[in-house]
């Protein structure tokens, strides 16, 4: 029964709808805007229809998907006989809005290798929910890619990291994920994956073995570490008490990307490597001094001073994966 007046004078009658205020009620439920979870977001079919695009437009089915971090887009300019999509023309495609992201999928042969390379990323700071930021791995899963290569710029937390260092990541610390995000949110498409993923060996053992061969070849092992990478939300560098706690949980480099796009590939069924350059040193101790702030200029500065080697490391591995195709 309403408590309000409006049913209790005679001048409102009751009809078979029920009475007035319940019918107000009803039309303001129906006004209530519902979040749709991440999952509905692009669903298989709108997954599909990308994929079909950049395969038609390029003639190529790619096999291994490399995404270039800060300052690493150089990554894809090794490519041969390249055909390049920007963003902005894919359809339903994200844009990237971050300095040293070009914007740009660019597709063609390295070493002998069908490839697809993304010349920037999405980031959860930018304002996209994270399956909107890992959409393209599942692009790249249906346009064929079996391994997916993931690069980042990091903060090193491990004191015995030097800037210019490279982290061939191991395993990862998703922060995001303690927070309750995940780019898997609501409902599973099988066609994707399982519901429950596990990713107890994400990073693929023997690529990561393969790096580590190559950069003694190169002569740069004394420079390669393979350690845990954690990824924070950003868009502001951490504070030291976050640092110090990150520190304790066994985390040797930070950043602000990644862990979504691997979880992602996991689901399915990807082989993924991936590696962080050490682009500054967190601050793990309480000071004045300006200089030991990160900063993204200084971020820049280091990578393209280390891309060079960043971009042998890739080329070799991918040679070496050309071997077993």
């Amino acid at each position: 029964m309403c408590s309000r007046d409006c049913c209790s004078k005679g001048g409102v009658s009751r009809t078979k709808d029920g009475n007035p205020c319940e019918r107000r009620a009803e039309k303001q439920e129906t006004d209530i805007i519902v979040p749709t979870p991440q999952s509905l977001l692009y669903p298989y079919e709108m997954i599909q229809e990308i994929a079909d695009f950049l395969v038609k437009g390029s003639g190529i089915r790619p096999k291994i998907g490399i995404i270039c971090g800060s300052g690493l887009g150089s990554l894809a300019d090794l490519i041969q006989n390249p055909k390049v999509f920007e963003y902005s023309k894919i359809p339903n495609f994200p844009v990237s809005t971050v300095e040293g992201h070009a914007g740009k999928l660019v597709v063609g042969c390295l070493e002998g290798v069908n490839v697809m390379a993304m010349q920037g990323r999405f980031h959860y700071y930018e304002g996209y929910p994270l399956a909107k930021c890992s959409m393209p791995v599942r692009v790249m899963k249906l346009c064929g890619v079996e391994y997916l290569f993931a690069t980042n710029a990091a903060g090193g937390i491990n004191p015995k990291y030097a800037v210019g260092d490279i982290m061939l990541m191991h395993d990862h610390v998703n922060m995001l994920g303690f927070a309750g995000n995940s780019p898997l949110q609501g409902p599973n498409d099988p066609r994707f994956g399982p519901r429950f993923p596990a990713l107890v060996n994400s990073y693929n053992k023997d690529l990561i073995n393969k790096a580590i061969d190559i950069s003694k070849a190169m002569g740069i092992e004394s420079s390669v570490h393979v350690g845990v990478y954690s990824c924070l939300g950003g868009p502001t560098y951490e504070t030291i008490a976050e640092l110090r706690a990150l520190r304790m949980m066994g985390v040797d480099a930070v950043g602000m990307s990644t862990v979504h796009e691997v979880i992602t590939a996991r689901h399915c069924d990807m082989k993924v490597f991936a590696f962080s350059l050490i682009t500054n040193k967190c601050a793990t101790e309480y000071s004045e001094k300006k200089d030991e702030e990160a900063n993204h200029d200084e971020v820049m500065a280091v990578a393209k001073n280390k891309q060079k080697a960043c971009c042998e490391m890739v080329s070799r591995l991918v040679a070496e994966i050309q071997k077993s195709l």
